[in-house]
């Protein structure tokens, strides 16, 4: 393992996130100023809901960054003194209308790491049951199930580009096989 460069001195400026600038110097003498961004809040998670054994639940979303609507997973924003279950659960029962009686957390992930310190908490709910808490969204998102098994099609649709919500199916799926043996 490389040895960590050497921090020679930090600097903050605040906006809507705080981007922090590094001045570095590696093991091998040179030095390079990197900028590293801290989102605000304290997080956020993706839910892989699953109604039965085979299927995930899919939710349909307008997004600002495309100006369209885009297929997902149920996902938002730790709130403070939640933990990422807690979180999980108040967001697939405000994005998808469910709640889980069991909540399993798979990992956690981050979004770009090379210039971004942000954390996403995958948690896999299993054992649903109606239940609605009223959200942020503007509308009431649509919500398809999915067959776990068509996972490559998914990735293949034009309607679903978000590429830490298929990371997130694949570690369900690769934890979901792992418990099967």
């Amino acid at each position: 393992m490389p040895e960590l460069p050497k921090i020679l001195q930090r600097r903050f400026s605040t906006r809507k996130h705080k981007v922090e600038t590094l001045a570095l110097e590696f093991s091998n003498g040179v030095q390079r100023e990197y900028f590293r961004m801290h989102p605000s809040g304290l997080g956020a998670v993706m839910v892989v809901a699953m109604p039965d054994p085979q299927s995930v639940l899919l939710t349909r979303e307008y997004c600002c960054g495309f100006h369209r609507y885009e297929l997902g997973i149920p996902r938002g924003r730790l709130d403070p003194g939640e933990t990422p279950l807690i979180a999980a659960d108040r967001e697939l029962k405000e994005e998808a209308g469910f709640g889980a009686k069991q909540l399993t957390y798979l990992r956690t992930l981050s979004l770009a790491p090379t210039y971004m310190a942000h954390e996403i908490h995958v948690v896999l709910a299993r054992d649903l049951y109606p239940e609605r808490l009223e959200g942020d969204e503007p509308e009431l998102l649509e919500v398809l199930p999915w067959p776990l098994a068509e996972l490559e099609a998914l990735s293949l649709r034009e309607d679903f580009t978000e590429g830490r919500a298929l990371a997130a199916l694949l570690v369900a799926r690769a934890f979901l096989a792992q418990e099967a043996q």
